[in-house]
């Protein structure tokens, strides 16, 4: 994946909880993407991304994918109304784009991937906003590549 300027970017995918935020992290230039953590949030929305920064500082993130929640009918309800405030201070705060991409299912998507790797409740539920993090960041990584070619 690259930008205008045909130089490598890395994006960082995000989960968006008021309670957990999982965090995926992309190759820059191979279009993967890999699970990096689950952060426990706390405060306000402002608190939470200094969290993501600085859990991300190492990462050298470029852009940001935020999973926009919405209904299954396509409609956005309250969840999807925080999600986009969020990504709004998101881009605000780092100066940074944002993208925000359809999320539907990708949390039970994550269960199944998990269920099938036979962890235990707790690793399982420990692993579970990351997963569906990577589920988000790889999904706009295809469309985007699709954009493309």
């Amino acid at each position: 994946m690259t930008n205008d300027a045909d130089t490598p970017v890395r994006y960082c995918g995000i989960d968006y909880g008021a309670k957990r935020v999982g965090l995926a992290i992309s190759d820059p230039g191979s279009g993967m993407a890999f699970p990096l953590t689950t952060l426990q949030v706390s405060g306000g929305r402002d608190d939470q991304i200094a969290a993501i920064v600085k859990a991300t500082a190492e990462e050298e993130v470029d852009e940001w994918v935020v999973g926009l929640p919405l209904n299954m009918d396509g409609t956005e309800g309250p969840q999807a109304r925080t999600t986009r405030n969020f990504a709004e201070r998101l881009a605000q705060v780092t100066g940074q784009r944002v993208h925000l991409i359809d999320e539907r299912l990708s949390s039970q998507l994550a269960d199944e991937y998990l269920r099938e790797a036979e962890l235990t409740n707790k690793k399982h539920k420990a692993r579970r906003d990351r997963v569906a993090a990577q589920i988000i960041l790889r999904t706009f990584l295809e469309q985007r590549s699709g954009d493309e070619g």
